[in-house]
């Protein structure tokens, strides 16, 4: 009778070794596969941020040129102002001072404010 039960025990510890086995390939199985999915995602996660970084610099570079030429179209427009100003109230040199503040070409202004003055 003892070596009867010895056998059972026996047979039910080769079942249970048997079913852990199964379970542990299963395990492996569904981690390998859950590797594999998120590999993938996180792979695709990185290209979509590689593109939408990419998307951004190009748009930076886009923002900068506008912005760059609006900035230039506003100063060149002041200065333009501002010459514009000089000229009406006689103040226009004779370009040297254009030159010494960085207003570009050097100009020759003619002033005929005090024979305007006169024929009035």
């Amino acid at each position: 009778m003892a070596s009867n039960q010895s056998y059972r025990a026996g047979e039910a510890k080769g079942q249970a070794e048997e079913k852990t086995g199964q379970m542990m390939d299963k395990t492996r199985q569904a981690k390998d596969q859950t590797a594999s999915y998120l590999s993938d995602k996180a792979g695709a996660a990185r290209d979509k941020a590689d593109q939408i970084g990419q998307t951004a610099e190009l748009g930076r570079e886009k923002t900068g040129g506008v912005m760059q030429r609006t900035t230039e179209q506003v100063k060149s427009m002041a200065q333009g102002a501002a010459e514009k100003v000089r000229e009406t109230f006689g103040m226009a040199g004779s370009g040297e001072e254009e030159e010494e503040f960085g207003g570009g070409a050097a100009t020759t202004t003619t002033t005929t404010t005090a024979a305007r003055r006169n024929n009035y």
